[in-house]
């Protein structure tokens, strides 16, 4: 596949700045023959791993001042466009992905979370994996294809 463009932001890690980010994706992504449903699963999934970063990644950290969360994006073509997703941070790490990644699983229950995060990226995107190390963070890579669209002309 070749490589069609890339952007690369980066984010204080405080939960304002994930609807930065939902705009940045949006836009970048906005000049594809891509329908408002796929782009809306785009921006969810990633607003769920974005903020996934900032509040499990930074559990208990007091200097936020300081921590923030990388968004990488990829656009590929070959046949289809295929949008690359990567959401990375510094923090304090998953210790067992499996089980993190288990439907209704939270590490904050006393938060009220749902523990839907990385289910709700896994339903919105083709492909997610996620990369973590105990104290060194997080990152999550997600992949999705846009899928070729009848045009009018088509019909």
């Amino acid at each position: 596949m070749e490589e069609i463009n890339r952007m690369k932001i980066e984010i204080k890690a405080v939960l304002e700045n994930v609807a930065i980010v939902r705009v940045a994706i949006s836009s970048f992504i906005s000049t594809l023959d891509i329908t408002i449903d796929e782009l809306m699963d785009i921006k969810t999934a990633i607003s769920e791993a974005v903020t996934n970063s900032i509040e499990h990644g930074y559990d208990e950290v007091d200097d936020l001042e300081n921590k923030s969360v990388i968004v990488k994006a990829y656009i590929y073509s070959d046949n289809d466009d295929v949008i690359k997703i990567e959401i990375e941070d510094k923090g304090v790490g998953i210790e067992d992905i499996e089980t993190a990644m288990l439907p209704t699983y939270t590490s904050k229950p006393e938060l009220e979370h749902a523990g839907m995060g990385f289910t709700i990226m896994e339903t919105f995107m083709d492909e997610v994996l996620i990369d973590s190390s105990k104290n060194e963070g997080t990152k999550a890579v997600s992949y999705t294809h846009l899928r070729a669209h009848e045009t009018c002309a088509d019909l």
